[in-house]
């Protein structure tokens, strides 16, 4: 118990003699070992590698889970050493409610075979994505998780004990300043109030203590650049690892791009092979919007003519050729009217809704004919 109370002390005291060295060195009334502009860069590098890859392993993990509750719950499951449970992904979770909807609808119906067909593709596309998280997630977030939960902890618990070794250093070279300065001012000589005996015995005896007390603080103050020494080649050994660090970062990202390549790829397999699919069974599937308007059937060449004619100076907006005005008569102008003798399927001589404008009048000396 005794032996406790005296390190407690001595902690104590050490803890003491750091915050009063790092707060005079704050209002600048103490001074600062600084340390060399090769190692301050090494601080800077390490610090900033620490930071940005925070930022990337964040962003990461935001990317492969956008549901901030979904990482928190795999936080927790990670912080206490158990399995995270398999989720189901969003395309796999969108495969199943097109499946309920064509099993409800009908599958035998155009739009069930076609919510069945994207169905599977969904489901495709999840099962890629759940193969893209993990296979990111080992090559990936887990190295740069292990820099910071491993190498950078080491490497800041380093640090903290090179800036206490500095602080004591600094508390001794203090220290040591005082004792020389108070021997200094011992050894001088003493005025006419000193001439008695008894006084030059006091003073001999101040000037031998401080004497002791200077050999004392030189003796401490050689252990404590011993130990900042060593301790800063601990820790400039550790940053100079961070060059390592970049080169199994850099293989990580190879890695990352590699697994993010192969999942665009399938998908991009998937969702061609879904396109070609519906685009085979379209023709059979897709209903017309419209069948086209044939106001009467065209004889011969006259016939053309005639309606050539009568076309001429119609407005852009029809279609070229008599024969596609004929076939798929969507202008509805009041010349096309009066030429086939029927209402259009615009409603006979009305203009369509952005057509620009009225119909239009024919005008048969205008040139241009379709």
């Amino acid at each position: 118990m005794d032996f406790n109370m005296k390190k407690l002390a001595s902690d104590a005291g050490i803890f003491f003699t750091r915050a009063v060295q790092f707060t005079e060195e704050k209002f600048g009334q103490a001074e600062k070992t600084e340390l060399d502009a090769h190692f301050e860069n090494l601080l800077a590098r390490a610090d900033s590698t620490k930071n940005w890859t925070e930022k990337i392993l964040r962003q990461t993990e935001v990317l492969l889970q956008p549901n901030p509750s979904a990482r928190v719950e795999e936080f927790l499951y990670e912080k206490l050493d158990r399995k995270v449970p398999s989720r189901v992904t969003n395309g796999e979770l969108l495969a199943q409610y097109m499946a309920d909807a064509a099993s409800e609808l009908g599958p035998t119906t155009p739009y069930g075979k076609t919510l069945i067909k994207v169905a599977e593709a969904e489901k495709q596309l999840g099962a890629a994505e759940r193969d893209f998280i993990h296979t990111a997630s080992i090559s990936f977030l887990t190295p740069l998780r292990n820099f910071l939960e491993g190498d950078w902890k080491t490497i800041s618990k380093e640090r903290r004990l090179l800036q206490n070794r500095r602080l004591d250093l600094d508390a001794c070279k203090a220290r040591l300043k005082k004792a020389k300065a108070a021997e200094a001012k011992a050894t001088t000589v003493p005025d006419f109030q000193e001439t008695r005996p008894r006084n030059y015995i006091l003073s001999a005896s101040a000037s031998a203590l401080w004497n002791d007390e200077v050999d004392k603080a030189e003796q401490e103050l050689r252990v404590a650049q011993t130990e900042f020494d060593r301790q800063a080649e601990v820790t400039r050994l550790l940053l100079e690892g961070i060059s390592s660090t970049h080169v199994n970062h850099l293989r990580c990202l190879h890695e990352f791009v590699k697994s993010q390549t192969t999942y665009y790829a399938q998908c991009y397999r998937h969702m061609l092979d879904l396109q070609k699919q519906l685009g085979r069974c379209g023709a059979s599937t897709a209903e017309p919007t419209g069948a086209p308007w044939l106001p009467y059937p065209v004889r011969g060449q006259h016939e053309l003519l005639w309606i050539s004619r009568h076309l001429r100076g119609h407005h852009r907006a029809c279609l070229p050729t008599p024969e596609q005005h004929l076939t798929h008569h969507r202008c509805g102008h009041y010349a096309c009217g009066a030429l086939c003798g029927q209402p259009g399927p615009s409603g006979g001589g009305l203009a369509l809704p952005g057509r620009g404008g009225p119909p239009c009048q024919w005008d048969p000396q205008s040139s241009g004919a379709l």
